[in-house]
């Protein structure tokens, strides 16, 4: 136990530690997974939705922004969270992290344009960024990393069978009630886990004196705003020779400057300079920001082409998107055992970031006559691949880094992982809508009057020619964005060959 920092009291020790003096581990580890699945349920419900979303409310241009709100204020916060697990506990922070996620839902239910649920996602996000940090972080401080691989596969699983199942509620939600109620079935779920984390989870806690980086914070969020409005507006909103544009990235830059700065001077820096020095850990990150970026940034298209391309409904579309996520659960928990039994995890993220380049090339490769069952088999090799990396990049960093710096290292990786998202929703929709736009252009001849507005139900109504014409530059708009996807996991693919496969800890480093 660390004896210089009381405020760790609270979270040191070991399995055998908390059996005697809490709640029994089961009931915890129960309470932990009830939060991670509200927080990996309201990213798979929203995204089949999402079409239906942007036909109710606007147009196919702001449909990016969706996610990139969610995921730029959860990037955010991300690292606070995780430091103020550390400096005031992770259970108070948790609970304060479902209460405003809870409410930015409850918001989001009643938007009444796009601009609102833009807005409105941030603050739901702002709640959402604690829920996966917080308790991630909590599993690190209680069990120990020889065992922490079987439990994070269970993590992974419950966010494979999050992914499963909210593709299917949401599509049947939109179906038979309204889309509002995405948001709307987060309330009980909320509340129930806050129920049993108040319930379950009971530290020890000693109050402390802290001193928070807010400046840190600021040149965080402002370098992080900056750098997405330049991937999300170049090209489309603004053209890339506005002065608007580059003085946008020139100010990301600059506060990318000033946090380095800042980190250097804070007394309790919101991401210790030093964890850079570790190598495990600046390859989790780099290997978690481009999976971030080509996962979000390319399977948030994947309900919108089942639904525009195979006239897929909602419903359909969800149960489409069950091989991705069946290969994610299955790799997730199989290789969660695996590594606690053989106490080692380097070859993990070498194969799984093999796996989903492999499958990201092949969904570049679809076109509108590719028969399902064949887009089935290239989402699963693309889940695969995914479930052997995502939590592997936790479990690599906490078993590398002081316990002192348990929360802060925790949360820059999955930091990095955010960032990676927003930039790559961001990014990709900015692409993929200049290069629909382009396409269109090409085929469709000038004069010609064309909705305001591309839901599912809008591209079926259109003439047949024109109906053709639409798809066409669909298919190769979204191809487009698949392979810019696969380069940049084979990059990631490179990297993880640097992997050092330090042994797994029998106990927690203190």
């Amino acid at each position: 136990m660390n004896a210089d920092n009381p405020a760790l009291i609270e979270n040191a020790g070991t399995i055998d530690d908390h059996a005697q003096n809490h709640p029994p581990i089961r009931l915890i580890f129960s309470a932990l997974l009830l939060v991670m699945l509200l927080a990996a349920l309201d990213q798979t419900i929203v995204s089949t939705a999402l079409p239906t979303i942007v036909s109710d409310l606007g147009g196919l241009e702001s449909l990016s922004w969706v996610v990139t709100s969610y995921l730029l204020a959860s990037t955010i916060v991300v690292p606070l969270y995780g430091k103020f697990g550390d400096l005031f506990g992770r259970k108070i922070v948790l609970q304060a992290a479902i209460v405003l996620f809870l409410l930015g839902s409850a918001l989001c239910g009643v938007a009444q344009n796009m601009t609102q649920l833009v807005i409105l996602r941030a603050i739901q996000g702002l709640g959402g960024g604690g829920l996966m940090v917080v308790t991630m972080a909590a599993i690190g401080d209680i069990i120990p990393p020889a065992d922490r691989g079987r439990y994070q596969g269970m993590f992974g699983g419950v966010f494979g069978l999050a992914t499963v199942v909210g593709p299917l509620i949401g599509g049947f939600l939109v179906e038979h009630l309204s889309w509002r109620w995405i948001f709307y079935i987060n309330l009980p779920l909320g509340i129930i886990a806050l129920l049993v984390i108040g319930t379950a989870f009971k530290p020890h806690i000693v109050r402390v004196k802290h001193q928070i980086d807010y400046m840190g914070a600021a040149f965080l969020a402002s370098a992080l705003t900056c750098i997405i409005l330049f991937t999300s507006q170049g090209g489309t909103i603004l053209p890339w020779s506005s002065p608007q544009l580059w003085f946008t990235l020139a100010l990301g830059l600059l506060s990318i400057g000033g946090f380095i700065y800042e980190e250097r001077l804070a007394a309790e820096p919101i991401i210790p300079l030093e964890l850079f020095r570790q190598r495990t850990f600046v390859l989790s990150s780099l290997i978690g920001f481009i999976v971030g970026m080509s996962l979000f940034g390319s399977v948030t298209f994947l309900p919108l082409y089942l639904q525009v391309v195979k006239n897929s409904t909602p419903s359909e579309a969800g149960m489409q998107l069950l091989p991705l996520m069946g290969g994610l659960l299955t790799t997730s928990i199989i290789g969660g055992q695996i590594i606690s039994k053989i106490g080692r995890y380097r070859y993990f993220p070498i194969v799984g970031t093999f796996l989903a380049c492999i499958g990201m090339l092949l969904l570049a490769s679809m076109d509108n006559t590719t028969p399902i069952h064949v887009m089935y088999l290239y989402m699963g090799l693309l889940g695969a691949g995914l479930g052997m990396v995502m939590q592997v990049l936790v479990l690599a960093v906490q078993n590398s880094v002081p316990f002192k710096h348990m929360g802060v290292a925790t949360s820059g990786a999955m930091m990095f992982r955010s960032i990676g998202g927003s930039i790559g929703v961001a990014a990709f929709g900015a692409l993929f809508t200049q290069g629909l736009h382009t396409r269109l252009a090409a085929l469709i001849p000038a004069g010609t009057e064309l909705p305001q507005t591309f839901g599912p139900a809008t591209v079926h109504h259109l003439p047949a020619a024109l109906r053709d014409d639409y798809l066409q530059a669909f298919g190769g708009a979204l191809s487009t964005v698949y392979i810019i996807a696969g380069c940049l996991i084979a990059l990631a693919f490179a990297l993880a060959w640097l992997f050092e496969d330090i042994p797994l800890l029998k106990k927690a480093r203190s």
